[in-house]
C-alpha cells in the first residue's frame, strides 16, 4: 500500500503527523487498559490465592473510574 513505507513517506511528509497521532492514541489505548487490568479491585489474575480480590476495599472509599 502507498503511504506505508519509508520512501512514499519521504515523497508525502504530511502522512507523518497521521502516524504520529494514531501511534500515540494506540499507546494510550494500550497504557489505560493495562492500567484497568492492573489497578481495579474487580479484576483478579490468580483466584487460587485471592478468590474475592474487592472484600480489600469492604472498608475503604472507592471511587470507580467513570
Amino acid at each position: 500500500m502507498q503511504g506505508l513505507g519509508l520512501q512514499s513517506l519521504k515523497k508525502n511528509p504530511a502522512l507523518i503527523p497521521l502516524y504520529v497521532c494514531v501511534g500515540a492514541g494506540a499507546i494510550g489505548a494500550i497504557y489505560y487498559m493495562a492500567r484497568l487490568a492492573t489497578r481495579n479491585p474487580d479484576v483478579t489474575w490468580n483466584r487460587s490465592s485471592n478468590p474475592e480480590p474487592w472484600q480489600e476495599y469492604k472498608d475503604k472509599q472507592y471511587k470507580a473510574p467513570s
